[in-house]
């Protein structure tokens, strides 16, 4: 009783600090006092119990209240908040660290302003989306932490302005005689060497030469900038250092930028986190990636590489995600006809037939999903952030990657990427996404399945347009979420499958069941699904 009275009051200190003007118009009353989650509060969805908040949702309401972090992070097991597109002021206090579940947390289109804080904001574990573009946060240029001002003259730089001619030659005298210390040095030690060796020449005994050894230098400060376009679309480090950057996402390990060059050209670019990988492999593999050129896989523009930084250089798709796409279907904002659907399949299937048919080495992926699938002006998908999931573990075997697309396994190969876009075409097939959701769509669908309720996966544009493909298709994912690897089809065999699957719409079979007019289909999904899943959780 005790926490779900603390629970009710943290969501009340929320909600009035986030509204103050009532636009939501929610009222509390003694019943909802003992459990927040008794009535149906707008917005505000609780878990399959009924017990404890899960989730906020409060997008485009106008509200124009103040972020309350401190209230919203008492909510004890909150995994989802989204408070996109409204007129909220404040700041991300530190107070975010005690989110512990929180899996998605969007932001975007509000006037909030302060710092970010990064620090607590990498410890959030389960965090798996971050959006807090559009906001007036401080900002900070692609390869540096370090904040800007909007202040031109801020307090104690005036001496600057007095003596910032001098700097130059300050710098210059510095320089020299640095130079003449070293030079003298080293004009020293060779002055030394010759007079040894000259002495043992001169020796009546002929003793052998030593071998003189130069003293080991310090790894030197190393860095390369790396185009793989045309040279008229190639530019300097200063053009990126000076260029407008709005920090479009983050996680422990990597930050977003949008970029605007001085001649307004769009880049994505995206900073590697404490990468601890050699110059000379991280350049091999760049190059490797920076070669690969297909029309579903996004082309790496060019890297920087240095000691401390790594920038990956892609040009900004303006269409967003597939992630953006099936979020704003499900929001009644965006039509997702099942053509595209098959169509944005059948080209992730393509480039990932690519990265496996090459002769030379191949790099798996290793984090494919819906976020990581871009869409081109024409929304034909692009495969993004291909290649560089090695350098995140040191044994260049397990992979870090989204909770809900990764194989049972964990290892970064072929018949992992393929689990993970089997994961996609369920996703493409129900309507359901798993990274905002939490779903474990694999299990859910074989459920259904098991049950002889195929018709109920569907999601209602591929049910009522698309009867000839679900199923084959259905059938197919199925076959890649397999629990083991040796189940599994190739990235070849799955293209060459959708391939068939859009110029052959019939499946023929004597198969009775009790699927109606699916029967055909149906009776071959029985037959490919494995016995040892779980079923279902008690939300679907």
């Amino acid at each position: 009783m005790g926490d779900e009275s603390s629970e009710y009051e943290a969501l009340r200190q929320f909600i009035r600090a986030v509204d103050p003007q009532h636009v939501l118009s929610i009222g509390y009353n003694v019943s909802m006092r003992r459990n927040p989650c008794m009535h149906k509060l707008k917005g505000v969805k609780c878990n399959s119990q009924g017990t404890s908040v899960t989730e906020i949702r409060l997008e485009n309401l106008n509200l124009r209240g103040i972020l309350d972090v401190d209230s919203l992070c008492k909510l004890p097991n909150l995994q989802y908040v989204s408070l996109a597109r409204n007129q909220i002021r404040g700041t991300i206090s530190n107070s975010i660290v005690h989110c512990t579940r929180l899996t998605y947390l969007n932001l975007r289109s509000n006037v909030l302003s302060g710092r970010i804080p990064k620090k607590a904001l990498s410890k959030l574990k389960d965090l798996r989306r971050l959006d807090i573009s559009d906001n007036h946060f401080t900002t900070t240029s692609p390869p540096s932490d370090s904040p800007t001002s909007g202040n031109p003259n801020p307090p104690g730089k005036s001496w600057y302005k007095r003596y910032k001619f001098m700097i130059p030659l300050i710098v210059g005298i510095g320089f020299f005689l640095l130079f003449t210390y070293f030079a003298g040095r080293k004009a020293a030690k060779l002055a030394a060497d010759r007079e040894i060796m000259k002495s043992l020449r001169d020796s009546p005994h002929k003793m052998p030469l030593p071998t003189i050894q130069e003293e080991e230098k310090p790894e030197e400060n190393r860095s390369e900038l790396v185009f793989f376009v045309e040279e008229h679309e190639s530019f300097k480090l200063e053009d990126l250092l000076e260029a407008t950057a709005d920090l479009r996402n983050q996680t422990f390990r990597s930050s977003l930028y949008k970029v605007i060059l001085k001649n307004n050209a769009l880049y994505a670019v995206k900073r590697l986190k404490k990468l601890q990988v050699p110059f000379e492999e991280f350049g091999q593999t760049m190059r490797q990636i920076g070669n690969l050129k297909h029309p579903n896989i996004l082309p790496l523009v060019g890297y920087n590489s240095s000691n401390e930084e790594k920038l990956l250089i892609y040009k900004f798709q303006t269409n967003g995600s597939l992630l953006n796409l099936l979020e704003s279907y499900i929001e009644g904002k965006r039509d997702f006809p099942w053509r595209v659907r098959l169509s944005i399949a059948r080209g992730i299937a393509k480039g990932l037939a690519f990265i496996y048919q090459r002769s030379d080495e191949c790099i798996p992926h290793g984090n494919l999903k819906l976020s990581n699938i871009l869409l081109d002006d024409n929304e034909e998908p692009l495969i993004s952030e291909y290649g560089f999931s090695r350098f995140f573990d040191p044994k260049k075997g397990c992979v870090i990657s989204s909770s809900g697309y990764t194989a049972p396994e964990k290892m970064l190969s072929e018949k992992a990427d393929v689990y993970s876009f089997g994961v996609i075409l369920l996703e493409l097939l129900t309507g359901k996404t798993v990274e905002g959701t939490g779903i474990d769509l694999p299990k859910w669908v074989t459920a259904m399945v098991k049950e002889e309720w195929t018709g109920e996966v569907f999601d209602k544009e591929v049910a009522k347009a698309a009867k000839e493909w679900a199923f084959p298709l259905l059938n197919i994912a199925l076959k890649c979420v397999s629990a083991s690897p040796t189940n599994r089809p190739t990235v070849a065999e799955i293209y060459e499958r959708i391939e068939e699957v859009m110029h052959d719409n019939s499946n023929s079979s004597d198969c009775t069941t009790e699927c109606g007019a699916y029967q055909d289909n149906c009776c071959m999904l029985h037959s490919i699904i494995p016995e040892t899943w779980d079923s279902p959780g008690s939300n679907y």
